[in-house]
This record gives structure tokens, sequence and C-alpha cells, in this order.
């Protein structure tokens, strides 16, 4: 049974002419909130769209922290970029969110890509953050591949196999076109997966990484086969591009539905640990509040999710007064 959802007063806030972050408002507005969690939800989260972040914005009530939820360009839909220019913050990401997070840490500031798609684009430079959160991190990867495996809703792992080729087939047929354009692919063969969320060509394959894990594509930062050189590439470069003021927080959720059984969760967090910390030179890791938060499914939404819930909401609560030190 799903918890049922919440309402939450608040302040919409335009950060461009078409994106909005919502902060939710605390029930005593004589209490000073001069530090932020911006919260970025997974693939196609919006608004309050996570349940468990109810839980987290009223622990913050009587503490100095708002908690925004950011509405991307990419949120709902998948495309976009976030530009912010705040003072201390803390950015957290729930799933395909923790991807954001991770890019944003590990990156180049400004980031060097020029992407032929998007002539126009021009990258920020990104101000240093104060702390960052990454909830349920999983790989898109591995995932996938379980639904070829175990089947899907109602499709077996056959039916899911002939979506993927033709998929495929679709990107195949991209590839041989104009790189100044990409393809949607259609409703019909990703709604099985990822519901009405429209996805383009280059998006899925850099989920599904099809060359990983020799050469992951950009979006494959979590999966569990992934070499040691692929991790210091990616959380061993948090330390080294300096983006990061305070440590990483990373919550794994024990029951994860959408992390096959045979990934060791515990020992895919020491390895993101030792590469983040670049083999204990640099003191990236946050080792008091991080870790794996037993009973915890991908998203903390049914109704037996009471403790882990609470379990998750005492480590955020932990990890940022650790900040205000």
């Amino acid at each position: 049974m799903i918890s049922k959802p919440r309402s939450h007063p608040g302040i919409l806030h335009h950060y461009t002419e078409n994106l909005v972050a919502f902060e939710y408002t605390t029930t005593s507005p004589s209490i000073s909130k001069p530090h932020s969690i911006l919260f970025i939800g997974g693939l196609g989260d919006g608004l309050a769209t996570t349940s468990y972040t109810t839980d987290i914005i009223h622990a913050l009530q009587p503490t100095p922290w708002s908690f925004f939820s950011l509405v991307l360009s990419s949120s709902y839909s998948q495309w976009g970029e976030l530009k912010a220019s705040c003072g201390k913050i803390v950015l957290m990401g729930h799933s395909t969110g923790s991807q954001a997070v991770l890019h944003y840490l590990y990156n180049p500031n400004p980031h060097d890509s020029a992407p032929a798609f998007d002539p126009e684009l021009r990258h920020p430079v990104r101000p240093a953050l104060d702390g960052a959160i990454m909830q349920a991190p999983v790989s898109d990867r591995e995932e996938l591949q379980m639904c070829a495996r175990d089947g899907f809703g109602e499709k077996s792992p056959a039916e899911v196999e002939a979506l993927f080729r033709e998929i495929e087939a679709i990107v195949r047929d991209g590839a041989r076109g104009d790189q100044a354009f990409d393809t949607l692919l259609p409703l019909a063969l990703t709604s099985p997966i990822y519901g009405r969320v429209p996805i383009s060509c280059r998006r899925f394959m850099s989920l599904l990484s099809p060359t990983s894990p020799s050469e992951p594509h950009e979006d494959d930062l979590f999966s569990s086969d992934l070499s040691d050189e692929r991790l210091a590439a990616t959380f061993g470069m948090v330390a080294t591009r300096r983006l990061l003021k305070g440590r990483l927080l990373v919550l794994v959720s024990g029951a994860d539905q959408s992390v096959p059984e045979y990934v060791d969760k515990e020992d895919l967090l020491s390895r993101w640990r030792n590469a983040a910390n670049q083999r204990e030179k640099e003191s990236v890791w946050d080792d008091e509040y991080s870790g794996v938060i037993p009973g915890a499914s991908h998203a903390l939404s049914d109704g037996d999710q009471e403790e882990p819930r609470k379990d998750l909401v005492k480590r955020i609560l932990g990890y940022i007064h650790c900040l205000e030190q």
C-alpha cells in the first residue's frame, strides 16, 4: 500500500522564466531559515511526488533549514539544465536525481560539453555546495537488464527483449542521421518501464549504456561492475573539483527493488567511498551518516516504510546539523 499523499503550503519561486522551485513553508514563521536543501527527484518526478520528502519537511520545521523542490526542465519530461546562484546550500538527489548531484560535483567547472543538437548551450560556472546528498543512487543499466531477465509488470522477458530490440533499431537509424537532432522514442515502447515520461534516444542509450562496463556512457555512474578507474574518474574527481565544501552523504536503500539481488550494497558503498576519498588521500565521504538503510525500498513510499523513513530523516538531520558547526 502506497502512503497517502499530503498537501503542503509553500512559496513558488521562479528562478528562470519557465522554471520554478517550490519552497515548503514552516508553521513557525518566526524561525529564521538561512540554510536550504535543494531537492532533485528521479526520472519523471515533479513537485511533491517523492512521498518521504513530507517526513523531511516536517522534521526541518524547528531547524534553520528550508526545503526546496526544484522543477528543472528535465523534471516531468527530462530535458534541461540547472542554473542556480545560491548562498549556503545542500543539493539532494533521489534516484536518477543522484546522477545530477554527482555530475554537478565531478564534471569540469564550467562544463565543457558542446552537444551538436544544442549548439547555443552555454554552461555557467557552478558555485561550490556546502553539502551534497545522494539517496537511492541506482544503476539504470542493471535495472533494465533485470527487466529483460525477469520481465516487468505485465510484460514477459521475451516481450521486454522485443521492446529493447525495437528501441535499438530506432537508435541505430537516428545515429545515421543529422547529429544536430535527437529523436523521441515512442511512448508505446518506453511506457511499460518508464510510464508516460518522454525519453530521447540519446537519454535512453546513456541509461542503458550498452558499451559498459568497459566504455560506460555518461549516466552509467552507479553500476556494480564499473572499474576502479571509472569510479576514480567520477567519485574520485569530487575532491579535485572543489565544488563540495562539506562531506558527501550517500544513502542506499537496503530493500531497493531497482537493484538486482546479486549486488552487494555494502561492498559497493565501500568502493564508492574509497574512490571519493582517493584511497584516504582526501576526506570527501561522510562516514558518520552514510550507509545502507535497512528495509528501505527505492522511494520509501509503501505503508510499511515508516521505520526506514525515520532512519532516513535521522541521518539527514544529523548530517545538516554537522554542517551548521
